[in-house]
């Protein structure tokens, strides 16, 4: 008989629920085992960010920075033959400040003396040993190796952004290690026995990053049809919830399984197609280095005297640093850094490792005069950061479209690039990125394409929920697990006993 007008609305229905019903069976036992695996790898990640080894100090260490009477810095460069540098600096030293020279960007950086310009040969790993200690309050641990690494790794993954950096082992049980960037004297990461193995099975089993970089189209394609199963489960499952009305709880597993799907179908359905994104947008990506140092420039041979005017020009203030930069027309600056108010700042293991998410700034403003006049130089970090834009990307400056100081990381500049403060300039057509730049010496501290920009907020909302970054970093980590945790003991294992307790009922 003809199927009549009135009843081809519940046909419909009930060919989509049979269809869900069937495809849900057919995916459970993939889907399960994804979850299982995803899932549970998942889990380690808030377990080694909340639980592992973590620096002591939070704020990098002090130094009076005085330069009056110093050996002039052109003088000091120009008897070590240094006729150009990416970066030249005063920062802090065991023993004082020094002068810090970047000659180049893979290289180890020269040091020198302020009071005399004699060169501190080999200093750079001293420096590296020196804020490893003072960064996790270890003034009298041994160090038992120091190690350069310039090159992205599985124990050092480009998700650490700072290269070339230094290792330093301290010789413990656990064999604590610090990854010091020297350049602007950070931690960029700290690991001991227990956090690498964790962070190695993480990756074995979250990423497959134990496949040879010659098998990455496999690698893709496994874990697509793999999550992508996971994701179907998730779609016929709710599908199931919509399609499939009950008056009455079914009993026993069952009934929790469906309780369970209303509460996690939408976070499953976040995790995994956030993921899915991931992997398809970066998965085929060459392990690559975004952070740039400014192009070399060539110093004065002389200047208005800085080490002469230093105690007039500082009255009052409190320097924190002093670099050596140039606009884009050569004119050369000393950039003054002010020292920022440390009263109040983290102190205990999870106020800092809060700073480090929220991004707490570890220096203040700066002041700008003419290395060669000594008179201020009026356009100040906003200029000097439009400059950086335009010599980065050639573009006109009509191009820009927004232009703000960035103080705390987010979405858009998240911590895993461990510099604060930068400006971000936002480009259009041309460019149609947007830039991260640090004008204390001329970095690019990180640049997002447009067209990369939806899967980065896709996976920093959807899949590590950072819509709960308000709420604080322990906080969003333990609702995160215990979602992924609720989803394991509930979908997963009470599915694949309901999955198999139907194929043993059919034989």
């Amino acid at each position: 008989m003809a199927t009549t007008a009135a009843q081809a609305p519940a046909k419909g229905r009930m060919n989509a629920r049979l269809t869900a019903i069937r495809w849900h069976q057919l995916l459970a036992i993939l889907g399960g085992l994804a979850l299982l695996l995803w899932g549970g790898s998942g889990l380690l990640h808030p377990i080694i960010t909340t639980f592992g080894p973590q620096q002591a100090q939070f704020f990098p260490p002090e130094a009076p920075i005085d330069l009056a009477g110093i050996r002039p810095i052109p003088e000091t460069l120009a008897a070590a033959g240094i006729t150009s540098a990416q970066a030249i600096k005063v920062a802090p030293g065991p023993q004082g400040a020094l002068l810090q020279v970047t000659v180049t960007q893979d290289k180890p950086r020269r040091w020198f003396r302020l009071e005399d310009g004699a060169e501190l040969v080999g200093h750079d790993s001293d420096q590296a040993i020196w804020l490893a200690r003072h960064y996790m309050a270890l003034p009298a641990t041994q160090v038992r190796s120091v190690e350069w690494i310039d090159q992205f790794s599985e124990d050092y993954p480009p998700v650490n952004r700072l290269l070339p950096v230094w290792k330093v082992r301290f010789d413990r049980p656990d064999n604590l290690e610090v990854l010091i960037y020297t350049e602007t004297g950070a931690v960029a990461a700290v690991s001991n026995d227990w956090k690498s193995s964790l962070q190695r099975a993480f990756q074995w089993v979250h990423t497959w990053s134990f496949l040879p970089r010659n098998a990455e189209a496999a690698r893709i394609i496994l874990i697509t049809a793999l999550v992508g199963s996971l994701l179907a489960l998730a779609v016929t499952g709710t599908a199931m919830l919509i399609l499939i009305r009950r008056k009455v709880r079914a009993p026993g597993t069952r009934g929790w399984h469906r309780i369970a799907g209303y509460a996690l179908a939408l976070p499953l359905l976040m995790f995994t197609s956030s993921g899915l994104f991931h992997l398809i947008q970066n998965g085929w990506d060459e392990p690559t280095r975004t952070l740039t140092l400014a192009p070399a420039l060539t110093p004065a041979t002389g200047d208005f005297g800085l080490h002469d005017q230093w105690t007039s020009i500082t009255d009052g203030l409190a320097i924190a640093g002093v670099s050596l930069i140039e606009t884009n027309d050569g004119q050369q600056l000393y950039r003054l850094a002010l020292a920022p108010d440390r009263k109040g700042g983290p102190a205990t293991p999870a106020q800092i490792r809060n700073a480090r998410f929220d991004g707490v700034q570890p220096t203040g403003p700066a002041l700008y005069l003419d290395a060669k006049t000594g008179q201020p130089w009026a356009p100040g970090d906003r200029e000097l950061a439009l400059q950086l834009g335009d010599r980065i990307t050639g573009a006109p400056r009509s191009a820009i479209l927004k232009a703000e100081p960035v103080t705390r990381f987010g979405p858009a500049y998240d911590f895993r690039n461990k510099r604060l403060p930068v400006w971000q300039l936002d480009y259009g057509p041309p460019v149609n990125a947007t830039l991260f730049v640090d004008t204390a010496t001329g970095v690019l501290a990180d640049r997002t394409d447009n067209s990369a920009k939806p899967e980065r907020l896709s996976f920093s909302l959807l899949h590590k929920w950072n819509f709960l970054f308000p709420l604080g970093r322990n906080v969003q980590n333990a609702v995160v697990s215990g979602v992924v945790l609720a989803s394991i003991l509930l979908m997963a294992v009470l599915g694949l006993q309901m999955d198999l307790k139907r194929r043993r009922s059919r034989r």
